[in-house]
């Protein structure tokens, strides 16, 4: 259930007609949440509601994208929208895990939530282990795709264009069958279920993922966001001048909760 910044309770179901919807699956390394902080810190996105559920872990904390002591003291919770009009852009974060057996509800809830809202698509950044890849995910890069079928039909031309590669099914009974193949997203969470759902309730949803394992995952992130950034051109690409390449990494802009992805140092006291 989504709530308005400016209420004090109840539903709304905002006009989000003909905007992107933009999300992280809660998956391995947590590289699709980092992305998204990438393109809420550098869009300076406008937070403007909640998505109630209970179907995430509770969590309150500080301003993650606060730029002054002034606005540091706000408070976020587990799952946040911001808003972005001049790109048609509305974005749903998630900072907490999902409670056990809570997928299929909040997936259910969720894609009522788009129809409601009347987004156009939905784009959901994951990752997946990198560990589990079989011999032909092992080949060139660890970037992949899927679209269901209604945004195939919308943008699967333009995403060929970009010789992107999409996520490969593998074999359901390896080593004993390898005539079925199956969708197999280990990691990612919500990724594989939330996909088939849309494909079966006619959404248009895009999936962008990275093989990661877990560990410093900010290097992934960047490359993911840089992924997005291929198709929806949310920045613009500097040439770097050493070497003339393009590189847009340098223009996104790292939100100040991430000095604290690790934790503070060891106490002195302690030795």
């Amino acid at each position: 259930m989504f709530i308005p910044c400016d209420r004090g309770g109840g539903s709304a179901a905002p006009d989000f007609k003909g905007f992107t919807l933009l999300m992280p699956a809660v998956s391995v390394g947590n590289v699709g949440q980092l992305a998204i902080d990438l393109v809420i810190s550098t869009l300076d996105m406008t937070k403007v509601g909640y998505f109630y559920t209970d179907c995430l872990v509770p969590m309150v904390g500080n301003n993650p994208y606060a730029t002054a002591e002034e606005n540091s003291m706000e408070l976020s919770i587990n799952a946040e929208v911001y808003s972005l009009p001049s790109k048609k852009l509305v974005v749903l974060q998630i900072r907490s895990p999902f409670i056990k057996n809570k997928y299929r509800p909040f997936c259910e809830t969720l894609l009522s939530w788009v129809k409601s809202s009347k987004c156009a698509r939905v784009v959901l950044l994951s990752s997946s282990h990198a560990y589990q890849r079989d011999d032909e995910q092992l080949l060139g890069t660890p970037l992949r795709y899927l679209l269901t079928p209604d945004l195939e039909k919308a943008v699967g031309g333009h995403v060929k264009e970009l010789n992107w590669k999409e996520m490969e099914k593998v074999a359901a009974y390896p080593g004993i069958s390898n005539t079925e193949k199956v969708l197999h997203i280990p990691g990612g969470g919500i990724t594989k279920l939330l996909f088939t759902e849309s494909c079966s309730e006619g959404i248009q949803m895009a999936v962008l993922l990275k093989f990661c394992s877990e560990g410093d995952n900010i290097p992934d992130a960047f490359v993911l966001v840089n992924y997005l950034n291929e198709w929806l051109q949310l920045i613009k690409s500097e040439v770097s001048t050493s070497n003339n390449s393009t590189d847009p990494s340098s223009q996104w802009k790292i939100p100040s909760s991430w000095r604290l992805l690790f934790g503070n140092g060891l106490p002195p006291a302690l030795f």
